[in-house]
Formats: C-alpha cells, sequence, structure tokens
C-alpha cells in the first residue's frame, strides 16, 4: 500500500484497460490522482475530448465511494519530457502531503510508455496490459462509423470499454464536432496510406512565421483539414528548391499577403527555433522550423486569407493564452516558446 497512487493517461477515451489500472490504484492506495494528459489541446482525431469530458467519462465508470477518492490534475502538453515530468510533479505536490508515500501505476505497451521512468522515487505499481485494448483502435471503430451503423458499431465496443463511456459516445456523436472529426479522420488516413509504400516512413519538413507587430501576433484560421478553422501561424511544406528562409516568407506572403521585403523581414528576425517532437503531427514526422520576427511599433502590415488561410487577422498578444485549446498541433506551444505565454512548472 501507498499513501497515494498516481495514473498518467490521456484517455481518448476511457476503456478497460484503464479501468483495470485504476481499479489497481484504488485498491492500493486511500488517495488516487489522475494525470490527464493533452488537457488544453483542440480537438482533433487524436484528442476528441475535452479533458472535462474525460473526467467524466472516468467517474461515470466508477461506483461513487470511489469517485471521492479521486483527484483529477489536467496537464498540457510541453513537448519537452524534462518540462512535462517538472508539471507533474508539481501539480501533485499540490495535492498531497510532504512525505506521503507515492505510487506510480501503469504498464509498459510501447515506447510512449518511458514516462513510467522518469519518476524516481515514485513506487512503480506494475499491471499486465489487459488485451489488445488500445483507445486509438477504438477512435478508429467511433469514427468510421455512419448514422445508420452507429448502433452497431458501439455494440462493437462493448467489450472494451464501460457503459458510461459507450453513451458518452453515443451523446458525442450528436454534435456538431462529430461529423467534422470524422472528416478529419478520413482524410488523415488517406494521407497516411498515399505513403505507405515508401520504403522508409516519410520525414516531412515545414516553415512556420510567428510575426509580431504592436504587440499583436499574425494568425491565421486553417481553411482545409487537418485542423479546419483552427488558429495557427502562417506556414505551409518547403518546396525542392527552395531554403527553409525562402519557403518561409513565400508561405507568410501566399496565406496573408503580408509581402514585406526581404531585408525588412531579415532585420525583423529575431531567432529560429527547430520543433521535432515525434508526436507534434498526426500527418506523420513533421520537422517544423519556425521563424520569429518583431516588426516592433511601426504600422500594422495590410493583411488578407489566401491560399490556406479562411481567416487572418492581428491578436493581441494578452489575448493568446485564454485562446489554448483554439491551436492547431502545437502552434500554441510555438507561441508560448518565443512570447512566454505560460509559467514554467
Amino acid at each position: 500500500m501507498v499513501d497515494t497512487a498516481i495514473y498518467i493517461g490521456r484517455f481518448e477515451p476511457v476503456h478497460n484497460g484503464h479501468l483495470a489500472l485504476l481499479r489497481r490504484a484504488l485498491d492500493n492506495a486511500a488517495h488516487v490522482i489522475v494525470v490527464i494528459g493533452s488537457a488544453w489541446q483542440a480537438r482533433s482525431p487524436k484528442n476528441p475530448f475535452t479533458w472535462q469530458e474525460r473526467e467524466a467519462m472516468l467517474r461515470d465508470a466508477l461506483p461513487p465511494a470511489d469517485r471521492s477518492r479521486l483527484q483529477v490534475l489536467p496537464v498540457r502538453d510541453y513537448y519537452n519530457e524534462a518540462v512535462w515530468v517538472k508539471a507533474v510533479r508539481k501539480g501533485v505536490a499540490a495535492l498531497t502531503t510532504t512525505g506521503a508515500q507515492m505510487g506510480l501505476v501503469g504498464h509498459f505497451k510501447d515506447a510512449t510508455s518511458s514516462y513510467l521512468s522518469a519518476f524516481p522515487g515514485w513506487e512503480l505499481m506494475h499491471v499486465e496490459r489487459q488485451g489488445d485494448i488500445d483507445a486509438t483502435s477504438v477512435r478508429d471503430t467511433f469514427f468510421s462509423a455512419s448514422p445508420e451503423t452507429l448502433p452497431d458499431t458501439l455494440r462493437q465496443l462493448a467489450d472494451q470499454a464501460p457503459a458510461s463511456t459507450l453513451h458518452a459516445l453515443e451523446r458525442f456523436a450528436q454534435t456538431d464536432a462529430y461529423p467534422a472529426l470524422q472528416e478529419e479522420w478520413a482524410m488523415l488516413r488517406s494521407y497516411r496510406a498515399a505513403w505507405a509504400a515508401a520504403p522508409y516512413p516519410p520525414v516531412f519538413v515545414t516553415v512556420d512565421a510567428l510575426v509580431r507587430c504592436q504587440n499583436r501576433v499574425l494568425l491565421i484560421r486553417r481553411a482545409h483539414a487537418p485542423g479546419k478553422g483552427l488558429r495557427a501561424v502562417p506556414g505551409g511544406f518547403i518546396e525542392q528548391r527552395e531554403t527553409v528562409w525562402q519557403s518561409c516568407l513565400r508561405e507568410l506572403a501566399e496565406e496573408t499577403h503580408c509581402e514585406l521585403s526581404e531585408s525588412r523581414m531579415r532585420a525583423a528576425l529575431q531567432s529560429v527555433a527547430v520543433f521535432d517532437h515525434p508526436d507534434r503531427s498526426q500527418r506523420g514526422r513533421t520537422i517544423t522550423h519556425a521563424h520569429y520576427f518583431d516588426l516592433g511599433d511601426e504600422a500594422l502590415p495590410a493583411v488578407r486569407a489566401d491560399d490556406d488561410a479562411m481567416q487572418v487577422e492581428w491578436v493581441d498578444v494578452e489575448r493568446l493564452p485564454a485562446m489554448e485549446d483554439e491551436f492547431f498541433e502545437d502552434h500554441f506551444h510555438m507561441l508560448d516558446h518565443f512570447l512566454v505565454l505560460t509559467t514554467p512548472p
């Protein structure tokens, strides 16, 4: 027995494998903290549910007596394991007493389980994997349904997820978000299938342009899947005969018509950072080179949406922290890197 058991996951959605681990935690500690990852990500086929919806799924799957012993700790994606571990430890410390004996519940299923080794001092409470239940396959089954086949689809999932999750999925299928995510899910499957015959898994190279002026940043809303309607900084794929610098200026001009001279952009360039976390994009392994430009207090350049942007606007930097769940992939993290929007853990 330990004083507090900690269970870390994304729970997209909650399935029976999650419940087996949660049961182990509840059976071995009076107090359980569930760390819900990807807490403020925008809805996507990989992250369809808000952290509050996932918390509700977890609590609804438990008897009332166990719900009272459970606390939830939402944690954002930092795309940096050391920073993420620090955030988890800080959050857990705020919910526990000094000197409490901690246990970490989990099992090593693949490379994504490496975080279990990142918490020395917490006793590892290993639980064998529960068959082949996997949240990715549950999502694939769910998003492949049509209105006519949805009842049968949910019945197919009855041996993989608790009734509370199936009821939550049924309700979610009635929302406007569901068909939009189905469309994006189908697009991503086709996208990955097009590269399936490549001799090696492809690695894509992209560029992004974070332009700041009068303490505002230039943002677009994406016109196409993936991430249709989500906010992003202007950017796109590098072309065969371009440098990353040339691609950055081209994408900025194509999407926003912010067509300042190259010499002006070079003078405004503050730094370039590479964002290369393996999970930053659902399209596949994608490495981007983000360029940060600051135009100071000069007049805001005229802009208009075009190409892959349905909307373009100058947004006050002060507004950005409250908009975290509106951004595509890791673009809020990109803004945070350059503009320091959040308090470091």
